[in-house]
């Protein structure tokens, strides 16, 4: 499955547009190496997210085309969070 169709089915980003657009500004990797829109994402796969100041490490579970608003925290668990500073706020 695309990544950018996982993380809209998934409901990790809400719109595939959306999706896209993060992947395709190499804000995901998955198991280490930067992924695009169109890259494969397999069961068991470890994508880390970058979300702003916040990175989101997920484990894909589960691959359903379609899915309901309850059955999609099932495709995936979260492995850990982080947060970074904001490297721009002390160059004032």
């Amino acid at each position: 499955m695309r990544l950018d169709k996982f993380l809209k089915v998934s409901r990790i980003i809400k719109r595939r547009s959306v999706a896209k657009e993060v992947a395709d500004k190499g804000r995901i990797t998955i198991n280490g190496r930067p992924a695009k829109s169109g890259t494969d994402v397999k069961i068991g796969d470890e994508l880390v997210i970058t979300f702003g100041n916040k990175d989101m490490t997920v484990r894909v579970e589960n691959l359903k085309e379609t899915t309901r608003k309850d059955e999609a925290e099932n495709m995936f668990t979260i492995v850990g969070e982080s947060y970074h500073e904001d490297q721009e706020k002390g160059s004032i």
